[in-house]
């Protein structure tokens, strides 16, 4: 990789990272795009480049994790499923989730039209959008985690898929999408560790790749910084519909891709 990709994947995983559009299979279809082989280093910095924009849900939520320490205790609870499945899975997850165009495409079709479906209930009042994640139990967190562990497969989206239980389960589309990024960071604080201890030795192979590492990083940092506080805005007032369409017409492109 040269450093015009790195900063364009830097710009993507920001963006991408939490808008429920997946940025995994963003990533991927961009590195498909600029022809940036996926080489065992390339898929590492597609992970680790996560950090930078859960760094961003860090700086700006610090506050509010401190004070709502209780509700830690419930993301701590969902963290556990997902950890669990993204363990078992992650050869599987490596070497056929990532590099599965079809697959792709499906996890794009079936949650777009998840989303128009809830959003279409919620117009005609079949679902209520009323609870606060503040209320939420342990059993509910760990359905949540559950849930969020199908995100492994690229194109579903973890905080789509997030999103779209909490809705069903009648909580508010800002507070679904608060929750998800809280219980991003341990989440992919998590898979970029283990994939930094599994890849232990690109790093040091090359200082050019910690170069790039440190580039991607901080470029998702500072995008992720903006498109956090923007969509939390943007739900306060705005359905999950325009999402769906987007996730809906890509599926189509990519399912009729060669």
């Amino acid at each position: 990789m040269n450093l015009i990709n790195v900063l364009i994947l830097g710009i993507v995983e920001g963006i991408t990272e939490f808008l429920p559009i997946s940025s995994t299979a963003h990533l991927i279809l961009v590195s498909r795009l600029l022809n940036i082989p996926q080489t065992d280093f390339q898929k590492f910095f597609e992970v680790f480049i996560q950090a930078g924009a859960i760094l961003a849900v860090v700086v700006i939520y610090l506050r509010y994790v401190l004070t709502n320490k209780r509700l830690m205790t419930k993301v701590i609870a969902s963290f556990f499923p997902t950890a669990t499945v993204g363990f078992i899975l992650y050869k599987i997850i490596k070497n056929i989730f990532f590099v599965s165009t079809y697959l792709m495409g499906w996890a794009f079709f079936i949650i777009g039209l998840g989303f128009l479906l809830v959003e279409y209930l919620v117009k005609n009042k079949k679902i209520k959008l009323v609870q606060s994640i503040k209320r939420l139990n342990y059993k509910t967190a760990i359905i949540i985690g559950l849930v969020q562990s199908l995100a492994v497969v690229p194109g579903a989206s973890r905080v789509g898929v997030v999103l779209l239980a909490m809705m069903i389960m009648g909580f508010r589309r800002d507070e679904s999408a608060l929750y998800s990024f809280l219980l991003a960071v341990p989440t992919i604080l998590a898979a970029a560790a283990y994939d930094l201890y599994k890849s232990r030795n690109l790093l040091t192979a090359s200082s050019t790749n910690i170069a790039l590492l440190a580039i991607g990083f901080l470029v998702s940092f500072v995008s992720a910084y903006f498109v956090v506080r923007w969509f939390i805005r943007y739900l306060q007032n705005k359905t999950l519909i325009n999402f769906g369409i987007y996730r809906i017409g890509l599926a189509i492109i990519l399912m009729l891709s060669p």
